[in-house]
């Protein structure tokens, strides 16, 4: 998402009904500053920053099962989740998830399996339907709104084996209620905190999903985005995050905001994961047509495409108008581009001729595509609530509850937008996504016959401040969002303990070359580590 003014837009959500809560009650967490004393485990966790390959082959050995891995997991969120640091990323547990994992555990021992995925738990955000727990997108106008089918690529990932954990707190609506809103704060399940210090922001608006998988309270998970839910929370909990081309991914049984720019996509502790659930939540569902144009097969191996993976003769255009977000920022950036010198690459400071251009016609785009699109969801799917003016009317009811912090100014805003008939509205949609995609992306990778584009994905995680919202420093994939095209955050550095991203960004369908490219500098750099949970850090960072 970007945490900005009225783009305050990510595809977030928490659910709760029908699962055991593990965070604290709203009321409580609403105000709260994130001052909770740091907390590690007592007891070293035995499966701290294990990737799916590895437990995959443990499983194989005999020396786990999915049904212990889910455990332990489950263990490990009640012990820095609810209690300890209180992190307060996960919303809602799977109640079935114990015999998902057993089920699994059946099918290994008969000799059948699904694939890498099998037996592997993830979280998902909370704004995509899985049964049985509820989709609350964080607002209690949807709490014990239980949908009745699974997301599309909710099933796809069952199909793959996976064990779909829980569901993952995120700014509330994903973050398209107010202009002023605190990324990882909803009504239903109050503030997510960093676990680099939890009194700065996740991110958002897949605030849950990022801290979870940051802090190994799943070995993945999936966000949505549209524009930033995914990079941003991602860079600064030290996460690769891809936000895939506009189709390449169902949208079907996700709460919208954009059918534009919605898109969700994976988030995980190496490129690696992330190459493996993008391939099983990948594919053509007739329920969103968009898919249509999906130009990637469904089994596409992505995976496979990372072992050979090498930067010589990579042609990298660095954004140089980004570099300005802060000078910690631009001196992490610069030793990323002489790293990828040293490997064989090419790095040529270029720019995107069209750069912000997009910016009043991506604001129109939004607020006129938010209301029909919503109202679809809750309606296909017979929520409580129906209509975004009775959301509105909800939060006015119930104030004291639902908007403690800030209020509905975007829900607001969007409900007085004419309809997607409007002349202003199909201008500003074609424009928008020719000037970011056609004369922006494309045209900046032409004009130097680049591979890719890069830039810092964001700065450092600001403070958390109830009062006033967030204070984001910028970022580097708006293009992305805008056009529709793929980008991918790896870890690239830290800044005073606090992590900083590294934005890949490419042509639509570009995400096998993205990923190759992202996990050769990550295997170059290693620069992900994971987190202690200290309350505070020096002072010396700026607060951004």
């Amino acid at each position: 998402m970007r945490p900005a003014a009225l783009l305050m837009a990510a595809l977030l959500c928490l659910g709760t009904a029908g699962c055991r809560r593990v965070d604290p009650p709203a009321t409580a967490m609403a105000a709260a500053p994130a001052s909770a004393p740091a907390a590690p485990a007592a007891v070293p966790f035995p499966y701290a920053e294990a990737g799916i390959a590895e437990l995959q082959a443990a499983m194989e050995r005999g020396e786990t099962s999915s049904h212990a891995l889910v455990q332990s997991y489950l263990a490990r969120i009640v012990e820095l989740d609810r209690n300890g640091p209180a992190l307060n990323s996960v919303i809602a547990l799977n109640p079935l998830a114990r015999n998902e994992a057993a089920t699994l555990d059946a099918e290994r021992a008969a000799g059948k399996l699904r694939g890498p995925l099998h037996g592997i738990p993830i979280l998902l955000k909370d704004n995509i339907d899985a049964t049985p727990m509820a989709t609350t997108a964080g607002s209690l106008a949807l709490a014990g709104f239980r949908p009745a089918e699974d997301a599309f690529l909710v099933r796809r990932l069952r199909e793959a084996g996976a064990v779909i954990l829980g569901k993952t707190n995120l700014s509330e609506w994903a973050n398209f209620r107010s202009t002023r809103s605190s990324s990882g704060w909803s009504s239903v399940g109050g503030q997510t905190r960093n676990p680099y210090a939890l009194d700065r922001s996740p991110c958002g608006s897949s605030s849950g999903t990022a801290v979870a998988v940051a802090a190994n309270l799943a070995v993945a998970g999936i966000g949505t985005e549209t524009d930033g839910s995914i990079l941003c929370p991602a860079a600064v909990n030290g996460l690769v995050g891809l936000k895939p081309t506009v189709g390449l991914v169902s949208r079907s049984g996700i709460v919208p905001i954009s059918p534009s720019q919605d898109t969700a996509g994976p988030m995980a502790r190496s490129v690696a994961d992330v190459a493996l659930l993008l391939a099983a939540i990948a594919g053509r569902d007739p329920a969103d047509p968009v898919t249509a144009d999906n130009r990637v097969l469904a089994t596409f191996d992505y995976a496979a495409r990372l072992r050979t993976a090498n930067l010589r003769g990579v042609r990298i255009g660095l954004l140089r108008d980004k570099l300005a977000i802060s000078p910690e920022v631009e001196a992490a950036t610069r030793e990323a581009m002489e790293a990828l010198r040293q490997a064989g690459a090419v790095v040529i400071e270029t720019s995107i001729p069209t750069e912000g251009q997009w910016n009043d016609d991506e604001r129109i785009v939004l607020l006129t595509e938010f209301r029909p699109a919503l109202e679809r969801y809750l309606q296909q799917r017979n929520a409580p609530v129906l209509t975004l003016d009775g959301l509105i009317d909800y939060n006015r009811r119930h104030a004291t509850e639902a908007m403690p912090l800030f209020g509905q100014e975007l829900f607001e805003q969007a409900a007085a937008r004419a309809g997607l008939a409007s002349p202003e509205y199909i201008a500003a949609r074609t424009r928008a996504r020719r000037l970011a995609g056609p004369e922006g992306i494309d045209a900046a990778l032409r004009a130097d016959t680049l591979d890719v584009l890069v830039a810092p994905t964001t700065g450092v995680a600001w403070k958390i401040d109830p009062a006033n919202g967030d204070r984001f420093p910028g970022a580097g994939y708006g293009a992305a969002a805008v056009a529709g095209y793929p980008s991918l955050t790896v870890p690239m550095g830290h800044s005073n303990g606090l992590p900083l991203g590294l934005a890949f960004i490419g042509p639509a369908w570009s995400e096998a070359r993205l990923l190759e490219i992202g996990h050769a500098y990550e295997q170059l750099t290693q620069a992900r580590r994971p987190p202690s949970f200290p309350a505070t850090i020096d002072g010396s960072t700026p607060a951004q």
